[in-house]
């Protein structure tokens, strides 16, 4: 393999997106970053890591940000006179080290709109995974045992929409729609495993190109 590539997961809860992007770096023998992003976030903006894992893809809720710096924050700096939001703190903070990420070679990186935050870089495989709601449904309450099974859909829908929110917030693109990405994959087809294999295999032949 040759050529570096960088591959961004957007995913629908219980989807299965995070463990299908561990496998994916397993099987390419490449980083994944989800978490880490925060801790190194954290690190450069001297926050609390604590309070970050809170605002993490949770879009601000600040109208007056929003008029002031339009759709969305990327490329904006934090040495201005407004006092930021600590969600734009955070999603500037994750971009940067997103792409100091990408920059140093083949990778995973889960949500955190890394697909838009790396749109005009030309080495990255931008992904969606969604299921069947049955599947999906079933994946939260094996994973998720506290909560109760007449709960689970009503999680699904919220955490979907913050997903989304964040999302279209940050991107003034809209969450899940197909040509945002190069490949929408429902996992419930070949599970966890045989999605994450399909993946690679179109991985491969970009990396060898």
């Amino acid at each position: 393999m040759s050529s570096k590539l960088i591959i961004t997961i957007a995913r629908q809860y219980g989807s299965g997106g995070r463990e299908i992007g561990e496998r994916l770096a397993e099987l390419l023998g490449i980083p994944l970053y989800d978490k880490e992003l925060i801790k190194e976030s954290a690190t450069r903006g001297e926050l609390d890591e604590g309070v970050l894992k809170r605002a993490d893809e949770s879009a601000a809720n600040s109208l007056l940000y929003t008029l002031a710096m339009g759709s969305n924050v990327l490329g904006t700096t934090m040495s201005f006179g407004y006092k930021m939001p600590l969600n734009d703190k955070l999603f500037i903070l994750q971009s940067e080290v997103i792409k100091e990420y990408a920059e140093a070679g083949s990778c995973v990186i889960i949500g955190r709109c890394a697909d838009y935050v790396l749109r005009d870089e030309k080495n990255v495989l931008r992904l969606f995974i969604y299921g069947d709601l049955d599947h999906r449904r079933a994946r939260v309450a094996e994973r998720h045992p506290e909560v109760k099974p007449n709960q689970i859909i009503d999680v699904i829908n919220k955490t979907d929409k913050r997903r989304a929110s964040y999302y279209n917030f940050y991107t003034g693109n809209k969450w899940g729609k197909y040509d945002n990405y190069d490949l929408a994959v429902n996992s419930s087809t070949l599970g966890i495993d045989g999605t994450a294999e399909m993946i690679a295999a179109v991985a491969r032949v970009l990396m060898e190109k």
